[in-house]
């Protein structure tokens, strides 16, 4: 029972999009109006700058962390934490509280796997800032973060549950940057620093 109280309070937790939020509060606009029309960080680097962006970042990473502290404190175990964190994923690309349109959860993802299984995540987010920095493509991280993640998960060792958690989050993020991967392989994806609408 805990734990499915658990689960219900991570993935309204995961609603809370803090790009649509702040992006309302700073400009008065829905952000999945401009730019690209995701509702996260990256977008709202693009649309509001620098400030606006590092801190949904932040926040889409901090409600990640919390929803697993959520599941570890509430109802234990290895089960709960990982479908706390899945949870607040899944809220975060299908908000409740916004017409279940949000974003790709790669943030919130970083915050629930670095909670989960820090070294296999540091590993996989390294990768990713390597291939962030020398391509500019923040969707091929990305990808490449949620792919590598389980990877690492399964070459360590560790308990069964963190390696399905972390599969499913890879299947998630390439589900939900489908449109990217046919823009990288057409030559047409944007490029970090470049501003779109």
């Amino acid at each position: 029972m805990f734990t499915v109280i658990a689960v219900l309070i991570s993935y309204l937790l995961g609603s809370v999009s803090f790009s649509i939020l702040i992006a309302k509060w700073v400009k008065g606009i829905d952000i999945r109006s401009h730019g690209s029309g995701n509702a996260g960080a990256t977008n709202t680097l693009r649309v509001l700058g620098k400030g606006p962006g590092i801190a949904v970042f932040l926040l889409d990473i901090a409600k990640g962390v919390a929803a697993v502290w959520l599941g570890v404190l509430m109802a234990g175990g290895d089960w709960a934490p990982v479908l706390c964190g899945l949870a607040a994923i899944a809220g975060h690309n299908w908000p409740v509280w916004f017409g279940f349109k949000g974003g790709k959860g790669i943030a919130t993802t970083i915050g629930v796997m670095a909670t989960l299984a820090l070294v296999p995540a540091l590993i996989a987010g390294a990768v990713a800032i390597a291939s962030i920095a020398l391509t500019r493509f923040v969707s091929l991280g990305s990808l490449l973060f949620a792919l590598l993640t389980p990877v690492f998960v399964w070459v360590m060792g560790m308990s069964m549950a963190l390696l399905w958690a972390s599969m499913i989050v890879c299947i998630f993020a390439f589900v939900r940057h489908r449109t990217n991967i046919v823009k990288l392989l057409q030559g047409n994806e944007n490029k970090l620093g470049a501003k779109k609408g």
